[in-house]
């Protein structure tokens, strides 16, 4: 038997946060885009009902209050956020979190840095 599977994103939400290792980020705080997939079984047979599907305001609200408050690592904001949605969405199969930081402050020549988690449910 097929199963159909359906895709929420949001994709390159921006947001400036006070969220870096050095103390000036923390400060100054920095450009920060974030990419967010959430894959599940297509529940949708009323198309034009939200109860049965993600809704994708959900997930812009969640990353939002993530993004808020001071700290060191993305990789804390990007659990963060990945830990909140598998508590509103457990039928999700998978979640992937991607936080691009603009201009990482190390003086290299580069557009930005990236960090990303993926969850697959077993």
């Amino acid at each position: 038997m097929a199963t159909i599977l359906q895709t929420v994103s949001l994709k390159e939400a921006r947001f400036y946060a006070p969220i870096g290792y050095y103390e000036e980020e923390q400060v100054l705080g920095n450009e920060f885009f974030v990419s967010i997939d959430v894959c599940f079984p297509f529940l949708n047979t009323e198309t034009e009902n939200l109860k049965n599907t993600l809704n994708y305001e959900e997930l812009y609200q969640i990353t939002a209050s993530v993004m808020q408050p001071k700290r060191k690592l993305l990789e804390s904001a990007a659990s963060e956020i990945l830990d909140q949605i598998r508590e509103r969405v457990s039928h999700a199969l998978t979640i992937e979190v991607v936080i691009r930081k603009s201009n990482p402050p190390f003086g290299g020549d580069l557009s930005c840095s990236q960090v990303g988690l993926k969850y697959f449910k077993d």
